[in-house]
Order: C-alpha cells, then structure tokens, then sequence
C-alpha cells in the first residue's frame, strides 16, 4: 500500500517535492488555499494584459533542465525559452543607462568602454565566479542542511577566505567606475541580502547573470509553473486548490495523523509544507513548534515588496524587457529595509516590460509595466502611500526615460505587505524569505525535518538552501531526498 504525503501550498518548491516523492512511489495531495496553483508565482489577466504577480527573471536555466531531467523530461517538453539580448538596462541618471548584452564579450566591451583596463579584471571575476557556481549550484546547495560538515568539501576549503570576505570587497577591489560596480553588486539582491553582508563566495551569482544570460519562457514565468503541474500530474499528483490548512493533527506519540483542511480532518503518514515556515508551526500546538516568536524576531529577512501591474495605451519607449533603476543611493534605500525599517525616501526600482519580447502580454501597441520597490517587512501598508510611491516612481521612469506616460495609463493594480500576508500568510508579508547571509547559510537555515514532530517536513524560501526560484527547485529536492533516505530503507 502507497505511503500518504499531504504538501501544503503549490508554489516551486511544493511542485518540485510533490514530483519527486510521486516518482517515489508515495500518493501525493497538494493543499493550495488559493483559488490558482503556483504559490507566489501567479498570474493576473485583465482586458487582454497579463502580469506575472511574482517572480519575473529567468536565471540559472540548468537547475531547471537539471530538474526536468530527472524524470526524463526537457523544459521545451513544457514552455518555449527565449535568452534575451539584451538582458537588462540599468539607468543611472536622466538619458544615462548601460544595456547588458546577452553576450559575455560584448558585456566586457562595455565595462572597458566605461572604464580602461577593467574588462581584464571582470574577466578574472567572472571566472572565479563560474568556479564558485559549479561548487554551489552543482553541489553545495544539493545538500539538506543538517551539518556544518556539508559547506567542508576540497573546493570550499581552498575558499573559506571568501566566506569571510563579502561581495563589496571584492567587487570594489579592482572596480573603481561606480556604475560598475552598481551592475555587479546587483546579482546578488535575489539572494535577499545586501552586497556588504553576502559572503565573497555567492558572487556564482555574477556567473549566473554574465555567463549563463537572462531568459525569458514564452508566455511569462507562470508557464514553469504550468509546466510543473502538467508534470506533477503526469506523476499521479492530486491537487485541492481553495483548501485552506487550518491544523496539522499530531498523535500522543507526537507523531503526524493528518490535516484539517476547511474544517475537515484527513489522515496521512507524513505531511511536507511548502507554505511560509513560521505559519506553518502555528497550525502545531506551541509546545511542538521548533522556532520561537523571538527566534523569528530575530532574523535577517529579504525585502518585501510594492508592486504595481501597469496597463499603457502605447508602447514604452527608452526601456528594455528588464530595466533597473539606480539612480538614487543604494545604500541608503538598503538602510529603510535590513536597519531602520522605513520608507525609503528616494526608493531605486525595477520595472519589467515583458510585452516588449512577448506580445502575449499585451494587446497590439500597448505596454504591460511591472514595476517593484523593495520594502523592509512588516512595514505599514495603506492605499495613500502606495499610492504616493506610485507618482514617485513614474514621475522618476519619464524623467529618466525622457518621455510622457501618465496619461498613457489605462489600469492599475497594486500588491504590498498585507496582500503578502493575505494571500501567503507571509511572515510580516516578506517577498523572499530569508536573507542569504553568513549566519543564515546551510545549516544555519530553519530545518527541513522537524525535531519535534514525527514525519513533518519544510520546504522553501525560509529554509535550504534559500530564496529564489532555482533555490526553490532544489529544496523540494533535497527534502524529498530526506523523506525518502528515512522511508526506503
């Protein structure tokens, strides 16, 4: 007889898991509270514009050709890829912008063109990040977190300096043009922390970015997750979407018995959440959570986020399909969110114009503009100040851009902190989960078996190996390799 499995939530990290342990053999239902699968990672259609409402960038295209492989399968057996070129444009001042090629040769043309001498020195980064990549990604993150012994490898002892250096310093040892180094601190915000406090060592981000290029799948990311589902019941993978979770039942012998969902109780061997890790423990009895309120306190989380999904009557001229705004201080926006949670006053910004690649995203000459500004958790969220961060940021795009785009504006909707938690039960409606600092690296993560509780699982954002899409794919992994190194032997 099949060993039962419940997943609670159907983002990345569920979908992976749920593939595996199917694979495996187990009978597996994915629990989803909202009405769409695919967790943070949705979509939103309106009168003929469609805006992925979470993740945007496609980056490290082998940890999903890794995935689908697995189970003999290819991404193009799921979604068309396109690599885009160019990747992205970083404006720095009005009229003043670099444009990323797609092309590793022509990004180096450009860096020496900004400044004499530092495409050697670029050249020398990018392979010492490509070295990191292939120890992490192709390894180090593949391992669950439960010893320190795990980062200890022949690659990584020969490079513990650079888990004690950071990527400021190293950026900006042989970089001096601050535009620079503005594009190569950049990588690393999708790991959630800032350039000061992210080790030497994650610059494989660098690689990620100039060595493997910015992709685009046909139709928006939410065509992975369509992809992943279609895959995941090709499996036999049941799924239940508005079934809210309101308690993990747990025996006298503090073992898993099942779930409530919708008042409902259903009995199951083991029960594996996806769902953001602190609400998870709040479905236990407190005396069976691992984590404390204080413990959660204190942790160093990545942003939240204000979005905005922009319905233009034209198209948008002067951007590109990702184009980054940094033409304020960096350093002081990084403080409103990691040390003195604020409002930033001059926020940077980042918009995505996916229509620009993919006419699927909008009607004929129109624009869909994502826009989002990085925000500390937990901060106050009202209508007045999204509102207010909205004229910011479009009074800043036709400065920067030189052009007019307000009364271009057909529709717009919002998402903030409260929709976070609204919609995710987000801790304090954080975007990303958990920094990926020095002290919240590896084994230093929540854990993905609990301690206290028998044949309860985690996977995510919030636990191994950390925030992102690609990390997302390889914690339902790694965990769905934990569950069964206990249940096959």
């Amino acid at each position: 007889m099949k060993k039962k499995i419940f997943i609670i939530g159907s983002g990345f990290s569920s979908l992976s898991a749920a593939s595996y342990m199917a694979k495996a053999g187990f009978e597996v239902t994915v629990f989803e509270k909202n009405d769409t699968l695919g967790g943070r990672a949705r979509q939103y259609n309106i009168d003929g514009f469609t805006f992925d409402i979470g993740p945007t960038w496609y980056w490290m295209p082998d940890v999903f050709e890794k995935f689908f492989a697995d189970f003999g399968k290819k991404p193009s057996d799921y979604y068309t890829l396109e690599k885009l070129d160019p990747a992205y444009q970083v404006y720095f001042d009005e009229n003043d912008s670099i444009t990323i090629p797609g092309n590793f040769d022509e990004i180096c043309e450009i860096f020496e063109k900004e400044e004499p001498g530092s495409s050697k020195h670029l050249r020398k980064f990018i392979k010492s990040a490509e070295d990191n990549y292939n120890i992490a990604v192709k390894d180090v993150v593949y391992r669950p977190g439960v010893s320190p012994l795990e980062l200890v490898t022949p690659e990584t002892v020969v490079r513990v300096g650079q888990f004690f250096s950071t990527i400021r310093k190293q950026v900006r040892k042989k970089i001096k043009n601050q535009k620079l180094i503005q594009i190569l601190e950049f990588p690393v915000l999708f790991l959630g922390a800032k350039p000061s406090n992210t080790p030497a060592f994650y610059n494989f981000m660098n690689y990620a970015d100039f060595g493997l290029g910015t992709w685009h799948p046909v139709g928006g990311m939410y065509k992975v997750i369509e992809g992943m589902v279609t895959l995941a019941k090709q499996l036999g993978v049941t799924f239940q979407k508005n079934a809210v979770v309101d308690k993990i039942e747990v025996d006298a012998t503090n073992k898993v018995s099942g779930i409530v969902v919708n008042g409902e109780l259903l009995e199951s061997d083991l029960v594996l959440s996806g769902a953001d890790y602190h609400h998870t423990e709040t479905l236990l009895p407190e005396k069976l959570r691992q984590y404390s309120e204080k413990y959660w306190e204190s942790r160093i989380f990545a942003p939240s986020s204000l979005l905005f999904y922009v319905g233009f009557d034209k198209k948008i001229e002067n951007v590109e399909h990702h184009t980054l705004f940094f033409d304020t201080d960096f350093d002081v926006h990084a403080k409103s969110i990691y040390d003195t949670p604020e409002w930033p006053e001059k926020p940077l910004f980042y918009a995505s114009f996916p229509s620009i690649t993919d006419n699927s995203f909008a009607p004929e000459g129109k624009e869909a503009g994502t826009f989002l500004i990085p925000l500390a958790p937990g901060i106050e969220d009202t209508k007045e100040i999204r509102e207010k961060y909205f004229n910011i940021i479009i009074d800043r795009l036709e400065k920067l851009t030189n052009q007019n785009v307000k009364e271009n504006i057909i529709f717009k909707e919002s998402y903030c902190v409260s929709d976070f938690i609204n919609d995710y039960n987000s801790y304090k409606g954080n975007a990303y989960g958990l920094a990926n600092i020095l002290t919240q690296t590896a084994f230093l993560r929540p854990k993905l078996k609990s301690k206290k509780v028998k044949n309860l699982y985690f996977t995510g954002q919030l636990t191994v190996p950390g925030p992102g899409v690609p990390p997302s794919l390889i914690s339902g992994k790694i965990t769905s390799d934990l569950i069964l190194k206990t249940y096959q032997k």
